[in-house]
C-alpha cells in the first residue's frame, strides 16, 4: 500500500505511514470494504422497488376506477375530470419505474461487481500497476506561508503593556 499524501511504500496491514507518519487505517479499511453497489433512486431518494412501481400503477387505476364511477353516474359534477390527472401520474410514474427496473435487471446492474471487469468485457488490467515512483515528489515553488496573514489578536497584544514578569496588562493610558 502506498500513502496517499508522501507516495512511501508501506506492509498493507500498516497503521502509519514510514516516511510521514500519515494514519493509513482508514485507507485500508476502505481498500478491503467491498465497492458499494449503486441503487436507482426515486425522486423522493428513496430506493425503486418493484413494489413501489406496482403500488402508483394499482394507485393510478383506483383513482381512474373512482373517476370512472363518479362519471357515470353523475355524482362528480363535472369534477371527477381532475381526478384522472393523478390516476395518469401514478400510472405513468408506476410504468416509467418498472421498466427502469426491468432495464437495469436485463443489463445486470449500473455498476461493476468485479472491479476489474470494464463495460465493455475488456480486463481494466491492460495497464501496469501505478507506482508511486512514476510520480515524483517536487517541493512547491510557492511559498504560501508568507501569503498568510497575521491574526488580530497578535497585532492587538503587540500593544499592551507588559509587567515585570513579561505578562500583558492593559492598553497603554494616552
Amino acid at each position: 500500500m502506498f500513502c496517499p499524501k508522501c507516495g512511501g511504500q508501506n506492509p498493507e496491514e500498516g497503521k502509519f505511514c514510514r516516511s510521514c507518519g500519515t494514519d493509513l487505517g482508514n485507507i485500508s479499511q476502505a481498500l478491503s470494504a467491498p465497492a458499494p453497489q449503486a441503487q436507482m433512486l426515486t425522486r423522493k431518494g428513496r430506493p425503486m422497488t418493484y413494489d413501489g412501481a406496482l403500488r402508483k400503477i394499482f394507485s393510478g387505476l383506483a383513482f381512474g376506477a373512482v373517476a370512472t364511477a363518479l362519471a357515470i353516474t353523475g355524482y362528480g359534477r363535472g369534477w371527477w375530470f381532475w381526478l384522472l390527472i393523478p390516476a395518469i401520474m401514478s400510472l405513468g410514474t408506476g410504468a416509467a419505474q418498472w421498466v427502469q427496473l426491468d432495464k437495469s435487471k436485463s443489463s445486470g446492474s449500473n455498476t461493476l461487481s468485479d472491479p476489474g471487469q470494464l463495460a465493455h468485457g475488456q480486463q481494466a488490467n491492460i495497464l501496469p500497476p501505478i507506482q508511486a515512483s512514476d510520480f515524483p515528489t517536487v517541493e512547491s515553488r510557492y511559498k504560501t506561508g508568507d501569503l498568510v496573514p497575521p491574526s488580530v489578536a497578535e497585532g492587538t497584544t503587540r500593544h499592551l503593556e507588559m509587567d515585570s514578569e513579561g505578562k500583558t496588562m492593559t492598553l497603554p493610558k494616552k
